[in-house]
């Protein structure tokens, strides 16, 4: 023990014991740490998959901080008036944390370190989530990259990514203050009978986390250029969920893929290339912090979408009942296991935004909903990138066909044969899970047949196509 005042840790998605500096700091001070999650507005406002992982993230990440003999902390509320709160408590000398760079996390930290500093506490941040901190790479004229490939090439070959750390011991206070028990939170609740279903498919915690990646390195990594396409099989790393909630550091990944290069495994430059267009996500959503509402690109805010919820072209897309079957095959797996394939996700987003010429950001919102994995910042790139929007966008004319895509990404058939029930005289058993997690309400059965296509894909890219040529034309005319 020690007379040393206390310092709060408050973590946020950053759900690890490693490569966690703020942890590092702390337990370097040599004071006593209080560990502490707070329930506000950036947890009540997830949608009902993203508060189910949560609540499973902190009932593991609680246990791990059990097991070093000290204790998470929750508590609700306004986080600047809870922090105070517990600085009053506890005698805490200040408060450190790891940073975010989306909007409202940026607004909200602003104003706690204000509020902190101002009553002569220790307010200290660190850099978390990232490779490289968005205000660190620049054009060489200063500005801020616009296009991926230039990002990427510009960061290559840096040398600063933060260093790995094992996990500390922290100190514990004399006294631990109070806490909210987190089955008060009712986080789960929001998913209904789905949360069952969830749980089959979802490994949690940071220990999870470094199993996954091991294997991934050592068994898949090989094959990762060519396999993470096939949807049929596990090519691809499934570390999204982890990396979401900071169960483990994106540093590591970085590393664990390097090494990888070096060792001459010819798929660690295409993962360690993907690592960084999920950094470019982030990038860009702290240049940009409008990117989740509007239109990147201004001159697409004058697009026509369909914004009506309630259409029925976007009820049959988000049921999974459009007739598409590997449209409906992708969303049945997204609400299943709280994923969906990559290369599914562009094709369902693409069927959405101009087969079905939905406004992206009702595809947007269904996702942040639906994913176990949801991201703010690759949440928003994602469907600004396929409805041709955003940065370094998919250009509108580009229509994912979604029956050639599975001729060539699902050859046999078995990925839609793995989701669809309906057209199998023998549906898989996770074909028939999705009829056990969907509301009972929407009245779905796997003994209804299957529809018949709400669009012919053909007319439907032919509309989107004149769509796009007739506003391009009144764009023009104006300028």
């Amino acid at each position: 023990m020690t007379d040393l005042a206390p310092i709060i840790l408050w973590f946020r998605r950053d759900l690890r014991l490693r490569d966690h500096a703020a942890l590092t700091h702390a337990v370097n001070s040599g004071r006593p740490v209080i560990p502490v999650f707070l329930n506000d507005t950036s947890v009540s406002d997830l949608g009902a998959a993203p508060k189910w992982r949560l609540h499973k993230g902190l009932e593991v990440f609680g246990a791990a901080l059990s097991e070093l003999g000290s204790r998470l902390i929750l508590r609700s509320g306004d986080a600047e008036q809870c922090l105070l709160q517990l600085c009053v408590e506890t005698g805490a000398s200040g408060v450190v944390w790891q940073r975010a760079y989306d909007p409202q996390s940026v607004a909200r930290d602003t104003q706690v370190k204000a509020a902190l500093k101002s009553q002569g506490l220790e307010a200290q941040s660190f850099d978390g989530a990232v490779l490289h901190e968005p205000w660190t790479v620049k054009t060489g004229q200063g500005s801020d990259y616009k296009v991926y490939s230039a990002f990427r090439r510009a960061v290559w070959g840096r040398n600063i990514v933060p260093s790995l750390a094992p996990v500390p011991k922290p100190t514990s206070p004399t006294t631990w203050p109070t806490s909210e028990a987190l089955s008060d939170w009712h986080l789960t609740r929001p998913m209904n009978r789905g949360g069952a279903v969830l749980a089959n498919h979802n490994p949690v915690g940071e220990e999870a986390a470094l199993e996954r990646l091991e294997t991934f390195i050592t068994d898949d990594l090989s094959r990762y250029a060519t396999d993470r396409d096939q949807l049929a099989v596990h090519g691809t790393s499934r570390l999204s969920g982890h990396l979401a909630l900071g169960e483990i550091s994106v540093a590591r990944c970085w590393q664990a893929g390097q090494h990888a290069l070096q060792m001459g495994n010819p798929g660690a430059e295409t993962f360690l290339k993907e690592l960084l267009w999920r950094e470019f996500a982030g990038y860009l959503l702290w240049h940009s912090p409008d990117m989740q509402t509007k239109a990147w690109r201004p001159e697409w805010r004058g697009f026509k979408w369909n914004t009506d919820p309630d259409h029925p072209h976007f009820i049959a897309w988000s049921q999974a009942r459009t007739g598409v079957p590997l449209v409906d095959a992708g969303m049945r797996e997204l609400y299943v296991t709280g994923t969906m394939h990559n290369r599914v996700r562009m094709i369902v987003a693409s069927y959405l935004t101009k087969h079905l010429r939905m406004h992206w950001r009702l595809g947007q919102a269904w996702f942040a909903d639906c994913l176990t994995d949801w991201d703010a910042a690759s949440n928003a790139m994602g469907w600004q990138w396929v409805a041709g929007c955003g940065p370094d966008a998919s250009p509108y004319f580009r229509v994912f066909n979604p029956d050639t895509q599975r001729d060539k990404f699902d050859k046999g058939g078995r990925y839609v044969q793995r989701w669809l029930a309906e057209t199998s005289p023998s549906p898989d058993a996770l074909a028939l899970s999705y009829f056990d997690a969907v509301p009972r309400n929407w009245g779905l059965s796997p003994n209804a047949p299957y529809p018949h296509p709400i669009v012919s894909l053909a007319q439907g890219r032919r509309d989107a196509l004149d769509a796009y040529e007739r506003w391009k034309t009144q764009t023009d005319e104006k300028c």
